[in-house]
């Protein structure tokens, strides 16, 4: 090739160059958000699910897009994250929806209801049924965009400072409980407190409350119920599964270019899975110094649970009579729950209830 016919080649390859940086830069661009989330740092499961999103997040987009997790308290109060990032205080923030039942009893059912849907059927309803769209048709209505964030599985029903045998041991009961169930057990004559996660040892210890429910054996060991509480209830039946959610501004979502919102889709999905992953791999090892350190596990008596499924349903009629959108969203919930525990019936739960029967032998 001759210099001139070079030089020319060069030029042209700079000019496309010159026009192709701009497109490449303005799909890229520098991003900066913060994140709140309704938890403490102490609690690396449902916390460490921000810390995963954020990593993700990072490392996809060269740190180019940043998102800061905050803990509880550090920017708004745990309870506060929605109104956060409805007003635009924070871009996002981390949650368990049935806290902002205050608004509408509708945010209740993305999260956990009693005798709902368990943490396996709610990620198939939100990714391949109705669950995902119907709650971001709902959370349009708040300025809120949201994507699965997590998943406790199955929690336990909580820590009493007294056995509990009848439903009228129920009655006057102070228990900090959160969300819809809280409702439920109001017509068994308990008094529900809604308490956040690090605010609940030091009512427990002085008496302030007589019970308190949070997760499961890992995140409850760490928070030391059990020194103050020596009566260890299951299950929770007001949460078979528990969906925790990012919460995104829905203008800042709308902003992010097209890559940067499959990257936080992404980044979603995967806290989503490690967070039930993290609960089901250190909860049995934490059950087992629980009942090391005495405390007394117990089941809730039959007619317990039969009056709390009572009351449940009457709450979910006369909740439907005066709330269309509870009622939409909770149609579709119990259709699929109902196919789902047909299939559950004849593969998973009969492979499950063998396996428990003869592990001894394995």
């Amino acid at each position: 090739m001759k210099r001139r016919e070079l030089l020319k080649v060069g030029a042209a390859g700079i000019a496309v160059s010159a026009l192709a940086a701009p497109a490449i830069a303005q799909s890229t661009p520098e991003v900066r958000w913060r994140l709140t989330a309704s938890w403490p740092k102490s609690l690396d499961t449902i916390y460490g699910a921000c810390e995963t999103f954020a990593k993700h997040v990072s490392e996809a987009t060269d740190r180019k897009f940043q998102v800061q997790a905050f803990a509880a308290g550090e920017i708004v109060p745990g309870l506060q994250v929605l109104d956060a990032v409805q007003n635009g205080t924070v871009e996002m923030g981390h949650s368990a929806m049935y806290y902002y039942i205050g608004k509408d009893p509708t945010w209740a059912l993305f999260c956990a209801v009693p005798f709902g849907l368990n943490g396996r059927q709610q990620n198939a309803w939100f990714y391949d049924g109705e669950g995902l769209k119907l709650m971001n048709e709902f959370a349009k209505k708040s300025n809120v965009y949201c994507l699965v964030g997590g998943n406790t599985g199955a929690q336990m029903g909580g820590w009493f400072r007294k056995d509990i045998k009848t439903v009228d041991d129920l009655k006057g009961l102070k228990f900090r409980i959160g969300g819809w169930a809280g409702k439920t057990l109001q017509k068994l004559g308990v008094v529900p407190q809604q308490i956040a996660g690090g605010d609940i040892y030091p009512a427990l210890e002085k008496g302030t409350i007589d019970a308190a429910e949070w997760v499961g054996p890992y995140d409850d060991e760490k928070l030391g119920f059990y020194k103050v509480a020596p009566y260890y209830f299951y299950p929770g039946w007001w949460e078979g599964g528990t969906a925790l959610h990012f919460l995104i501004n829905q203008a800042k979502w709308d902003e992010l270019p097209k890559s940067y919102q499959a990257i936080v889709t992404a980044a979603a999905a995967f806290a989503n899975v490690e967070a039930t992953a993290r609960y089901d791999a250190r909860n049995p090892a934490a059950l087992k110094r629980l009942i090391g350190a005495g405390t007394h596990l117990r089941p809730f008596p039959q007619p317990i649970m039969e009056a709390c499924l009572k009351a449940s349903n009457e709450i979910n009629a006369e909740t439907s009579a005066a709330n269309a959108d509870y009622k939409k969203v909770l149609d579709s919930m119990q259709a699929f729950r109902n196919d789902e525990y047909l299939w559950w019936q004849v593969a998973e739960y009969t492979y499950d209830a063998f396996m428990i029967r003869t592990r001894s032998r394995t």
